[in-house]
């Protein structure tokens, strides 16, 4: 009962919801609205976006709320998360993942490595940025970007 009353006065502590976002859904898939399952895929990056992926869907950020989940397979996707840079090992693999889900798809390119080959721009092993090897509909920079704006990009595909 003691533990009860300590809950009862001490309210609240979440936050509201920012309000919704003001950009344009992407319109590769706008039948997507409410809910998107997600699937990430490491092209060949530093592991620094991967953290702030965590992040965003870790308790602090929760993109879960506006109707974001990660899922294990891309047969189960309706959108793909690509970091890094694509690699000459990784241009097939990703290639082949994109085909396996379903449309309608979106792809968000997250990351300064993925948009634009960032620091690893001329490096031997590298094919080149997310858009130069799959079509792209979403753009996430930042080296790292923060999870603020990984759940905002999130957000203009849920519609939430």
């Amino acid at each position: 009962m003691r533990l009860l009353r300590a809950i009862r006065r001490a309210g609240r502590a979440a936050e509201d919801a920012p309000d919704a976002p003001t950009a344009p859904r992407p319109v590769a898939a706008p039948e997507l609205g409410g809910s998107v399952q997600v699937r990430h895929v490491d092209a060949g990056s530093c592991n620094g976006c991967e953290m702030e992926i965590a992040s965003a869907f870790g308790p602090v950020y929760d993109a879960g709320r506006y109707g974001a989940r990660l899922v294990a397979s891309p047969r189960h996707a309706d959108a793909l998360l690509v970091t890094g840079v694509v690699t000459r090992n990784m241009a097939g693999p990703l290639r082949r993942t994109l085909d396996a889900v379903p449309a309608p798809r979106v792809v968000v390119a997250v990351g300064d490595c993925a948009c634009d080959r960032g620091v690893f721009a001329g490096a031997y092993g590298v094919v080149g940025a997310v858009g130069d090897v799959v079509p792209v509909d979403l753009s996430v920079p930042g080296c790292p970007p923060r999870p603020e704006a990984v759940v905002a990009a999130l957000r203009t595909v849920t519609g939430r």
